[in-house]
């Protein structure tokens, strides 16, 4: 048997992938829309949320290091939009090794950090302590969907992006699972059925594409050392080593670089394999044998899971949670926290299609959304005109 254009000898049977054909379910879109004389629905997905205003804002929103004390900064340091572009290379490369539909997972990795806040995890965390002071909380995959489906204005048809089922499926359940009893509003995405493939991969294409970015952001920044993380971390020490070997005279940074690829190489290869192991050790030659696994199917051999734990580990207590970090992270809050007290206070503030949205959304909400949106230099400049310092 030959192996096709779109397949590779790792395809998985063609059943498994989540199907883009005019009669399939996960092609639905709210709103009905006629088909593209040249383009798949989810390529169209894909396309709309790259020109999305939310998808732009990515560019002023945290990865790793806040832009709050702009000195010091490089510009080369991953921005939360760059990583996207990243995870979306790496989920494509797997979806297409592995057969699956590469344009579905294309689209699903471009949006899968759109609901972010500014000032990455620690302006998130802040966020939603403040909504929990009046009973709410803040889930950066349940705002994504809340941005596609509302807040986007492009269309005079409709609110939204109006995304197919598959994508709006994937945004709330690629990295976890919600339940229908705390969660009834999600009701129309499967949550007693595992998400396809080409959304499972995304968390994983996610942590492979921040951690070797981060390693390599942190080392570009100082914050860690070369021989912190060749001690702490032996998967890289094996490829800095091997690297060295092979490279002698090249520059200590462009080794470090060529060590980073092949972590990454490693991480990818080793998660395309592993799945289609777990999918054949199943006996799965449809979708809807992979919604009713027994568990997700999209995973890092034991070997290399372990290795991201300690990978991960590593960069929690050397990078993320460093000591000086926890000057920024602080002040990251304090703004968050101090502005939203001050929105709630004075919410003429905010433009008036946020304040039209207070009789049904409820303050606190609205406030929320609306932070929610910001990139970390907007949110400095407004907190410091409501009187921050």
């Amino acid at each position: 048997m030959t192996v096709s254009e779109n397949e590779s000898p790792a395809s998985l049977p063609p059943g498994v992938a989540a199907s883009g054909r005019a009669d399939s379910e996960l092609v639905r879109r709210a709103h009905r829309e006629p088909p593209h004389a040249y383009r798949t629905p989810f390529a169209r997905d894909a396309a709309r949320v790259l020109h999305a205003r939310a998808f732009r804002r990515l560019a002023g929103k945290t990865q790793v290091f806040t832009r709050l004390p702009a000195e010091g900064l490089s510009d080369h340091f991953r921005s939360r939009l760059t990583h996207t572009l990243e995870v979306a290379q790496i989920s494509r490369t797997v979806a297409t090794a592995l057969g699956l539909n590469a344009e579905l997972a294309e689209a699903l990795a471009l949006v899968h950090d759109i609901g972010h806040p500014p000032f990455g995890h620690a302006g998130e965390k802040a966020l939603d302590r403040a909504l929990r002071g009046h009973g709410l909380s803040f889930d950066h995959n349940l705002h994504a969907l809340r941005i596609v489906t509302w807040f986007e204005e492009r269309y005079p048809a409709f609110r939204g992006l109006n995304l197919t089922l598959a994508v709006r499926e994937g945004i709330v359940k690629h990295s976890r699972d919600y339940s229908a009893e705390e969660h009834p509003e999600l009701k129309e995405y499967l949550l007693d059925e595992l998400p396809p493939l080409e959304a499972q991969l995304i968390d994983l294409a996610d942590e492979i594409a921040y951690l070797t970015a981060d390693l390599d952001d942190g080392l570009d920044s100082g914050i860690i050392a070369l021989e912190q993380v060749r001690e702490a971390v032996p998967l890289f020490r094996g490829f800095h080593d091997a690297a060295l070997a092979s490279y002698q005279s090249a520059a200590p940074k462009v080794v470090v670089y060529e060590a980073l690829r092949r972590v990454l190489n490693a991480l990818v290869t080793d998660l395309i394999e592993e799945v289609r192991a777990r999918v054949t050790a199943l006996g799965a030659t449809r979708l809807d044998e992979i919604r009713h696994a027994p568990e997700r199917l999209a995973t890092l051999s034991p070997r290399l899971e372990a290795a991201r734990v300690v990978m991960k580990s590593f960069l929690y207590a050397s990078l993320y949670n460093s000591p000086g970090q926890e000057h920024v992270h602080a002040q990251a809050e304090k703004v968050v926290v101090e502005l939203f007290a001050f929105l709630m206070t004075e919410p003429g503030l905010m433009p008036e299609d946020h304040q039209a949205q207070i009789p049904t959304e409820g303050l606190a909400r609205t406030v929320a959304d609306y932070i929610a949106g910001m990139t970390d230099s907007y949110i400095v400049q407004l907190w410091e005109r409501c009187g921050g310092e």
